[in-house]
Formats: structure tokens, sequence, C-alpha cells
């Protein structure tokens, strides 16, 4: 088992935990390794399911009874959006209990958001897990053609160590992606959302156009508005938003889209692999760094804020970060040689920031300062500093 990067125990000492991400991330086992002495309550059993739907109440006892053997005082529910009423009870156990420390995980928060559930009143802290990051796979991540497989497979740990993950992904889409959203009632025509699901693949690391997408669908452009939510939601693609504060040039408006794992991605269209060179390379790449840098911004809950810029004219930077007091501009490119032209959209943008750090992220293995000021580094030391701070 991979040693994860997440850690609850500095939240747990004031507070429960939601614990949120996609099926198959590794919520359950990394709680089960970490929290050997809590008690587990899985909702996915269909017996303790039934159990607690019948009678919510039996959570204070089974606590109960617990704590007569235990000395612990985490208690985890697995998939609570299966039964979004349980929180009333455990908002109780709470207030009755002070010492008790809930982590409450789940692969959808759309449930919870939108039946008016109980979501603790701030008594707990909302946390996400993502699939594999580079410094759980660093000691496998020596070469570009490492890169490569991580990319083209994706990052939920039981793909990655699959001896045949195209498989593998495509079991993940029809039992979960399908059978999961039809379970949950999300949507009323399963196969406009499947069609859709194409497209959304399609549209990875691209604005998003919902006329075009509703039309490539055949789903109404409100339709696919729903339809992204649900995405969000259910923690299958998120939306880099624009940054649109230059005055220089004028700044698009839309959003892009990103799947949460690159393996999906290729699962979705139906391919094993992107050779790299190719254009379907680059957004993954663009995609994979993109999440990486994500990822470590929950996970070391920093302040800069994630978006993209682009002008009316074409000009663009695939991600901006910002905060209060930097600009870290950051463009990615599936390619060894940087030239001016690759490097336009950074200094257009500093004309309106001209103190924004100015990287470049490559497949070349030469690390350097170019003469302009704009740092160029390989994907691989990028992902270094990046989890190190140093970025």
């Amino acid at each position: 088992m991979y040693k994860r990067v997440l850690r609850l125990n500095s939240i747990l000492e004031r507070k429960s935990v939601f614990l949120f991400g996609p099926r198959q991330t590794g919520k359950s086992t990394w709680l089960k390794s970490t929290y050997k002495d809590g008690l587990y309550i899985n909702l996915l059993s269909a017996k303790v399911y039934d159990d607690y739907l019948k009678n919510p109440n039996a959570l204070a006892s089974d606590i109960q009874l617990f704590q007569r053997k235990n000395k612990s005082k985490i208690i985890i529910i697995d998939e609570v959006q299966k039964l979004p009423h349980l929180l009333d009870e455990v908002h109780a156990q709470i207030e009755e209990n002070k010492d008790l420390r809930f982590i409450l995980t789940g692969s959808s928060a759309r449930k919870l958001k939108r039946s008016g559930s109980n979501l603790l009143g701030g008594r707990a802290s909302w946390k996400n897990l993502f699939p594999l990051v580079f410094p759980e796979l660093k000691a496998e991540l020596k070469s570009n053609s490492d890169l490569a497989k991580r990319i083209n497979i994706g990052g939920l740990p039981s793909i990655y160590t699959s001896t045949n993950p195209a498989d593998d992904l495509s079991d993940y889409i029809g039992l979960y992606l399908n059978e999961e959203i039809k379970a949950e009632g999300l949507v009323r025509n399963h196969q406009a959302f499947h069609r859709f699901l194409t497209v959304a693949a399609l549209s990875n690391a691209k604005q998003i156009n919902f006329t075009q997408v509703g039309s490539d669908a055949q789903i109404p452009p409100r339709t696919v508005h729903d339809y992204f939510q649900i995405l969000e939601d259910t923690l299958i693609g998120f939306m880099l938003l624009p940054f649109t504060e230059t005055t220089t040039r004028k700044a698009v408006a839309s959003a892009k889209f990103y799947l949460f794992d690159t393996g999906l991605t290729n699962a979705l269209l139906k391919r094993t692999s992107a050779s790299v060179g190719t254009p379907e390379f680059g957004d993954l790449l663009e995609q994979y760094v993109i999440s990486e840098v994500r990822a470590f911004l929950s996970y070391s809950n920093s302040k800069f804020e994630m978006q993209y810029w682009r002008s009316t004219s074409q000009m663009e930077v695939d991600l901006i970060l910002t905060s209060p007091s930097r600009k870290i501009a950051i463009e990615i490119k599936s390619k060894n040689e940087i030239s001016n032209k690759d490097i336009k959209g950074l200094k257009a943008f500093c004309e309106d920031f001209p103190d924004t750090k100015k990287i470049v992220v490559t497949l070349d293995a030469r690390r350097s300062i170019r003469p302009d000021g704009v740092e160029v580094y390989s994907v691989l030391d990028f992902l270094q500093d990046l989890w190190n701070g140093e970025i």
C-alpha cells in the first residue's frame, strides 16, 4: 500500500472531518490502516445500511458499546451521503461527547448539499483525498517514460497497480460513473448522460462552450450545465475559473474543465494511451500537472487560488496561482525545446503584473532560467519543488 500524503491528526485534535474523494481513491483503505482502533461503519454494506435506515438512533448505542471495550475516540462512517439524515445523530453525539471525533467519508457531496442535510455547523472540516500524487509515487517516477505511464494509466491506486488497467478503467466507468449516478437518481435520461460523458472527456483541458457541448451530446445547453454540475458534485471533474483582472488585454470569462484523473480521460475516449508528442498527450500532461497543483494546495492548506488566463486575442497561460501577496504564472508544454512563441502568453500576462513569477514546465530534463526571467522546469523537477513547498 502506498504511503499517502494526507494528514488529518492536526484537524482531529480540534474537530471532526468530512473526507471526500471519488470512488477508489483509497479512502477506506487509508482510514482502516491509519485509524485501526477506530469504530468503522460501512454504509456500503447492505445490512449496515438497512439497520441505520430503520433506526438511526442505533448509532448512539453502537458508539457506547464500542467505547466500553476501546479507548479510541475515532468514529468512521464510510459513504455517509447514502444516509444524510444520520448526520443529525452525528451532530447529537458531538454535542454530548466533546471528545468524539468523526471521520465522515463520501464519494459525492451532492445529496448532502442539496437535501438540506445537517452539515454539522462548522463542527467538521472538509478535506479531499486525491488519486496518487507525486510524493506517493516518487520512487517509481524516475524518467519521462515513467511519467508517461503514470499519465496514461492515471492515479487510482487499484488501477495503477493493476495488470490490466485498461479493462479495470472500463469497469470503473460502467460500474461507477454510470451505475452510481443511476442509483443516486441524479439523471433521468441515462443514454443522454452517457453521451455527455464522452463529450465531457473530449472537452477535457478546454474552455467550456455549453451550447457546443449540448450540440455534440444532443442535449439542451441547460442540461449540459446541470450535467457538469453533477460531475463537480460527484468529484469526477472540476472547473478552472478564468482570471479576468488584466486591463492591457481583455480576458475571456469562460471556465475550463478537467476530469479528476488522466486515466479516466483515456478510458472515456476509449484509448489505452496517448503518445508523447501528440496533442492528446499535451492535454493529458496539462491535466496531470494542474491536478497535482490542486492536490498540493488542498493537502497543504495553501491560500493560493487556481485560475487560468486567456485573452480575447488568444494569448493564454495554463495556470495562474494567486495569493494576497504573490502571483505565479505557469505554462505547461509537452515538448523539449522552448521558443519565444511558447512564452508569449506569460509575457503578455506580465504586462499587467510584472512581479509575477514566470514558469514553463516541459519534458526537457534541463532546468534553466532564461534571460527574460522565465524559469524552465522539467515536469519531474517542478513536481519535486512543488511538493517541497519551493515553487
